[in-house]
């Protein structure tokens, strides 16, 4: 966890200094108080899912960057274990792996999510051209899609502009688990924080 906390901490911190913001700034950017962008900076603090997808947002940045560090390239095959990678963040009821981060040269990262019994989540637009692509591999999750909740079934999927409102919810008494890749409009887009 205090890994975690230092790398979040420095790519913030990162971040923000790349773009020449003060933290008034940053927080205005990004829509996340000056305080918690502080705490944050300063290890005190282990935000929401919810508030790290306002900074990578107000950035314009992978939300697995926030996470931990991208890959400089990929020289060797990879074998990932899912229940090595899952981790509860702050927010109670969802279970997020990060099984491949986000590299400039392919344009998404690559998620699993589980959502407890009755958890729901919504998200605020990510920047314009992101593409969300959820596969349910068990359960029945509803998706929030320009204002309607649509039901997917295990072995269901759906792509989706993630550029607007969106959300996630369980409302079965059984976890629900999904395969999330988010695509990024343009490898250009995306900043590479300094040594992080």
């Amino acid at each position: 966890m205090d890994d975690r906390k230092a790398h979040l901490a420095r790519a913030v911190k990162s971040y923000r200094k790349k773009v020449a913001w003060s933290l008034d700034r940053a927080a205005r950017e990004t829509g996340v108080s000056k305080a918690m962008l502080g705490q944050i900076e300063r290890q005190e603090s282990s935000p929401t899912i919810d508030t790290l997808w306002k900074i990578a947002t107000g950035f314009s940045v992978s939300l697995s960057s926030l996470l931990e560090p991208s890959p400089d390239s990929v020289t060797t095959t990879e074998i990932k274990t899912l229940d090595d990678l899952r981790r509860d963040p702050a927010d109670e009821g969802m279970s997020t792996a990060l099984v491949f981060p986000y590299e400039p040269r392919f344009g998404f990262e690559y998620f699993e999510l589980i959502l407890r019994p009755g958890y729901q989540r919504i998200s605020q637009p990510h920047e314009a051209g992101v593409v969300e692509h959820i596969v349910v591999t068990q359960g029945k999750l509803g998706v929030l899609i320009d204002g309607d909740w649509r039901s997917l079934e295990a072995g269901e999927a759906i792509r989706f502009a993630a550029d607007r409102e969106h959300g996630y919810r369980n409302r079965t008494n059984r976890e629900v688990v999904f395969q999330l890749v988010i695509h990024y409009p343009s490898k250009e887009a995306r900043l590479a924080p300094e040594e992080v």
